[in-house]
């Protein structure tokens, strides 16, 4: 089982360790920094072994790096990851500003059903199963974002079944969920958001959310 050290420390962008097996393009190592696409968050970008990563993809508990032909890495390699650190950080806090709006959202409509989500460097978005315009929801939703991001609370992420890598975040006071995504540290580093409403389908609502700045 691969060691994921991006749940135990989110911040690093460079990490020494080993290669485990080789099939051909495909890597395992000992342990990671390079986030793997999961709960619709995208996968870092970053290198291996100075070869850029190709794709990164869990396989049961491992996580599989594609590499072009040609690397020369074997089993038992010692290698560096490094990872696109401004990538990362805005994966980090568009997925807790996509959790944030989606605890919201579901307040104020108990039952509303999530029916897809996505998270990018550039911008997050949550679907919804819902009749007429969700965009009605949105000063509501805003004024409890900016009251969270003033709060500066703690995001606190752990481990809720360690031998099944399950995780979960807990925001006291505000919300627990069950999450293996990386996140920032406090609900103030996720900084101000923008919201956009999207009719996507008969009876089909998006809400899709970007950071007002890059820092």
């Amino acid at each position: 089982m691969t060691h994921k050290l991006f749940w135990q420390d989110p911040y690093r962008t460079t990490l020494n360790t080993r290669v485990v097996a080789v099939d051909n393009d495909r890597i395992r190592l000992a342990e990671t920094i390079f986030f793997a696409f999961s709960g619709g968050q995208e996968s870092d970008y970053g290198t291996l072994g100075g070869h850029p990563v190709l794709s990164a993809e869990k396989d049961g508990l491992d996580i599989l790096y594609t590499l072009a032909p040609g690397h020369g890495l074997q089993a038992g390699s010692e290698v560096e990851i490094a990872i696109d650190w401004e990538r990362r950080h805005r994966l980090m806090r568009l997925h807790f500003a996509a959790e944030m709006v989606l605890q919201l959202v579901c307040r104020l409509r108990p039952g509303i059903e999530r029916i897809g989500s996505h998270i990018s460097a550039d911008k997050a978005r949550i679907d919804f199963a819902y009749e007429g315009s969700i965009a009605a929801l949105f000063p509501r939703i805003e004024t409890e974002v900016a009251a969270l991001l003033q709060a500066d609370l703690p995001i606190v992420t752990a481990f809720s079944d360690e031998a099944a890598q399950r995780r979960y975040w807990e925001v006291a006071g505000f919300a627990k969920m069950a999450c293996g995504g990386t996140h920032p540290r406090s609900t103030a580093e996720v900084g101000a958001l923008k919201l956009k409403r999207k009719n996507i389908g008969k009876g089909k609502e998006r809400i899709e959310i970007s950071l007002n700045s890059a820092t």
